[in-house]
């Protein structure tokens, strides 16, 4: 930047009264990387000036003028290592500059000024002086609008009744309609804003719809409103007349001492008066039936109704809190009326909102379908060498993995090229788009908040197009018709070779020996470290603690490697391995066009190795069945030994210490002895093992060394025996190429994103609800899903989308967890997992997790319980109960 040096120096050396703070201060540069407090500060005369610090040569106020800082885009923070440190980072990344306070007692006066020395505290200290300028003019109703933050600003709320509304006819009465329009006195258009609901037939309609105007809106007190009414000729088609119009501005509102503001109706050339228009704000006295007590109003000289402030202070706050920012947007607040029977009003704000889980939350999910399936691919490679029939369909389920990790990618890709509104809500018109699968179909949340005989109650509803997937389409079914139909081709490749078959049951069994392994290596591997840790630090009872836990996860381990399906799989592993029927010479196989397998004679002599839902094993004379059972006890004996030499080493400083204390009272007793080379006190210590022995650490770390080795082994070979028993449901699903697996993938994403927007909801609105907390402690998350899909033509695929979608939400677990900041991607949910074990992580601002109970603090999983209602309620519906087949009904 360009500046004029003798201009700013100048400026330097002005008179005291044009700083806004000057006095002596430590200043030094931040090193490259460096942390805490640089070397080599210098105290220096420093003036802070609009935003412009002025640093001096020395400490002296009249001194030279040596460098000048430009506090814009900047942060200055409190030092952590010294309390009467500040540091100014900019955003640039240049070195910052770390100042010190010479006395305490100023750190909090530099702190409040440099933070307040930028463009913004600058324009938020001028608004604050012309708001005052206002209030001595005498404006003390003013409502700046925009000099105001628009976040703490509540909407502005009013009904509309009409008067006296004619079209002419005295038999003949309107059927009248509002249409509010706002006014831009700077660019001279209108903008049709909103519209009430038709009245008919009356020529004094009261309308149930009422204005809300979103402090998102730019508007001021000089804001004109014009309103117009008309008569509705054909309601289907919307054929209307101007019966009239009339105009008032924001400030007519406020500044009226009437409980409404009556406006003229002028006819549409502006010669007539054609009836009248009340205006007003929406007051709690209409909606008490005028049964309320009277309040006066913060203008003088005058009463009015209380207005609705405990409405709009109480939903405003709350959905405009961080969280609620963060998670929603593009609100759209609407206001209603109703006469109860009781005739009292009751006042219903709704809000529409998007939100942008509907992009991220898919976008997290394909991240985590990349990964896994990569991974799969990389575990199929770790099988080594397998028998031609094996390597072939290993062959075929990596090609398989590799088509859909080239097609999400490429969807991932394609999503994140969305901006704007596209990012947070997907029309009905997008359904189809092959790029937005994965999106939810109309996703946004509905909030009520329902007001009558000072009662308060909210009602939040999550609304979603059906989870389905439209790009597919559904003319062979929906997912669980599809499901169904590979058991067959299944069942022909899975017994194809050898007689080795699992069952779905046990693929399930498979991916979840797969997953507990995959948690619980890195936890068992953490333990030990910290168990190290302690060692050195000689802490008994954190090593206990330590040591408790290390064998629960061990513990769990274990229990999960014992299953016999692991061992079993070894078994057919090994079986499947080309030197198996090399060294038999009996099982060769010919491959008949790639499709028919015929087995030598040899094998009908019953040495064929079969195995079909663990019913027959294999035997082989070179494998040692005993073999599995002693890695996974390996691993038990290893924690056995730690246990036993962290109880000896305890042991041992327990009779060190009373040794010492024997040894403190010995001297205090005895006063002298006869033989000094060899005191009583000694001779006790003979037959006691070396009081000094080599330190916790040493003692441990081989042992801890040796389980780790132990752990490794079994989840490798873990890994390649279960991933072998997926091969096989892998390949039944190659066979149907890629679209079975996707159609899953891209309805459960769909599914996903709506129950986690209704859980961040339902949790920001429960957090001080102590029994909503209670039931997510104990019985979990209980989702409930109200479809109105009928089961006639494609809505039948809809339909069985939506209930594969919603089963699979039994297998996600939410977490709630303490978000790092309070910027809006610090609150944002995210998902990690695999298929079939998904968790989303809920993060909350330091203060209201603090607040949550010590079962959540301590991450507890919470598990989703997914209901499912539907009926069909159109003319589709009763066509299929007559004609078709609406059992699927009875089945959800």
């Amino acid at each position: 930047m360009k500046v004029n040096s003798h201009h700013l120096t100048s400026l330097s050396k002005g008179p005291a009264s044009s700083f806004d703070r000057e006095g002596r201060l430590r200043v030094g540069r931040e090193t490259q990387g460096g942390q805490g407090r640089p070397q080599g500060m210098c105290e220096r005369w420093c003036r802070l000036r609009g935003n412009l610090l002025f640093i001096m040569k020395k400490p002296q106020q009249r001194s030279a003028l040596e460098e000048v800082l430009v506090l814009e885009r900047c942060h200055v923070l409190e030092s952590t290592d010294n309390n009467n440190g500040l540091l100014i980072r900019f955003d640039s990344g240049e070195p910052g500059v770390y100042v010190e306070c010479v006395n305490s007692g100023e750190v909090n006066s530099w702190l409040v000024a440099l933070r307040e020395a930028n463009s913004e505290g600058l324009t938020s200290r001028i608004r604050h002086l012309r708001t005052q300028l206002m209030d001595t003019a005498g404006n003390t109703e003013t409502t700046v609008v925009d000099a105001v933050s628009p976040a703490k600003l509540s909407p502005l709320e009013f009904s509309i009744d009409c008067r006296g509304l004619s079209i002419g006819h005295k038999e003949k009465r309107p059927h009248a309609v509002v249409q509010v329009s706002i006014i831009n006195t700077q660019t001279h258009t209108i903008t049709d804003y909103c519209c009430t609901e038709i009245v008919e037939s009356t020529s004094d309609p009261v309308f149930l719809t009422g204005v809300c105007i979103s402090p998102d809106h730019p508007f001021t007190l000089d804001t004109t409103l014009k309103l117009t009414a008309y008569h509705v000729k054909v309601k289907t088609h919307d054929t209307r007349s101007c019966l009239g119009f009339t105009c008032f501005s924001i400030r007519d509102l406020l500044r009226t001492k009437e409980p409404q503001l009556s406006l003229s109706l002028r006819s549409a050339d502006g010669t007539s008066e054609v009836g009248e228009v009340k205006v007003g704000r929406l007051q709690m006295r209409d909606m008490e039936n005028r049964e309320g007590e009277d309040t006066t109003s913060d203008i003088p000289g005058h009463k009015c109704p209380l207005l609705c402030d405990s409405l709009h202070g109480s939903m405003h706050d709350r959905d405009n809190s961080p969280m609620m920012r963060a998670v929603f947007r593009s609100t759209v607040c609407k206001v209603y009326r109703f006469q109860t029977e009781s005739s009292r009003w009751m006042l219903v704000r709704e809000q529409m909102s998007e939100s942008p889980l509907s992009s991220s939350l898919p976008k997290q999910l394909l991240s985590c379908y990349i990964q896994e399936d990569m991974r799969r691919v990389q575990e199929l490679c770790d099988l080594c060498d397998l028998s031609p029939y094996w390597d072939r369909l290993r062959t075929d389920v990596i090609a398989h993995y590799s088509q859909l990790i080239s097609t999400y990618q490429e969807t991932l890709t394609e999503l994140n090229k969305l901006t704007g509104s596209s990012c947070s809500f997907k029309a009905s018109c997008s359904k189809s788009d092959r790029y937005l699968e994965f999106i939810p179909v109309n996703l946004h949340t509905q909030r009520m908040q329902v007001t009558c005989s000072q009662r308060t109650v909210w009602y939040d509803v999550v609304t979603v197009g059906a989870p389905a997937d439209h790009y597919q389409g559904f003319k062979h079914g929906g997912l669980q018709r599809l499901l169904i139909k590979p058991d067959s081709d299944n069942k022909s490749v899975s017994s194809a070779y050898c007689g080795i078959s699992y069952s779905p049951e046990e693929s399930s069994r498979a991916r979840e020996v797969l997953s507990s392994v995959s948690q619980l290596q890195p936890l068992i591997s953490g333990l030990t470290e910290e168990l190290l840790q302690a060692a050195l630090e000689v802490n008994s009872q954190r090593l206990q603690d330590i040591l408790h836990s290390l064998a629960h996860r061990t513990e769990q381990f274990v229990h999960a490697l014992k299953d016999e399906l692991v061992k079993n799989a070894l078994l057919a592993l090994h079986t499947a391995r080309p030197a198996y029927h090399l060294s038999n010479g009996h099982a060769h196989v010919t491959h008949d066009n790639g499709t028919g397998h015929r087995l030598s004679s040899a094998n009908q002599d019953g040495l064929r190795p079969s195995i079909r839902r663990q019913e027959s094993i294999p035997q082989h004379t070179e494998y040692d069945e005993e073999e599995w059972d002693s890695v996974w006890t390996n691993v038990a004996l290893s924690l056995n030994c730690i246990i036993a030499m962290v109880d000896r080493l305890q042991e041992r400083e327990n009779r060190k210490q009373e040794v010492t204390s024997q040894t403190q009272n010995d001297v205090t007793t005895t006063s002298h002895n006869t033989d000094p080379s060899r005191a009583p006190w000694q001779a006790s210590l003979a037959p006691l093992p070396d009081p000094s022995p080599s330190p916790w650490q040493e003692q441990l770390v081989p042992l801890v060394v040796t389980l780790k080795e132990c752990v490794c082994e079994a989840v490798a070979r873990a890994r390649c025996a279960m991933t072998f028993v997926l091969l096989q449901g892998a390949a039944a699903s190659a066979c149907h190429g890629q679209a079975l697996t996707h159609r899953r993938d891209a309805v459960f994403s769909q599914a996903l994103c709506a129950v986690v927007c209704g859980f961040v909801l339902r949790l920001y609105s429960g957090l001080e609800d102590k029994v909503f907390l209670l039931q997510l402690c104990e019985v979990g998350l209980i989702t409930q899903f109200e479809g109105l899909l009928s089961t006639y033509s494609d809505e039948v695929g809809m339909l069985e989308d939506m209930e594969m979608g919603v089963s699979d939400l039994n297998r996600v677990s939410f977490k709630i967890t303490e978000a790092k900041s309070e910027q809006p991607t610090d609150l944002l949910p995210t998902v990690t997992g695999l298929r079939g074990c998904f968790c989303v992580e809920v993060p909350l601002p330091s203060e209201t997790y603090l607040l949550l109970p010590g079962e959540l603090r301590d991450g507890r999983d919470l598990r989703v319980h997914p209901l499912l209602f539907n009926i069909g309620i159109n003319q589709q519906q009763s066509l299929a109960e007559r004609f078709g087949d609406s059992s699927i009904c009875l089945y959800i």
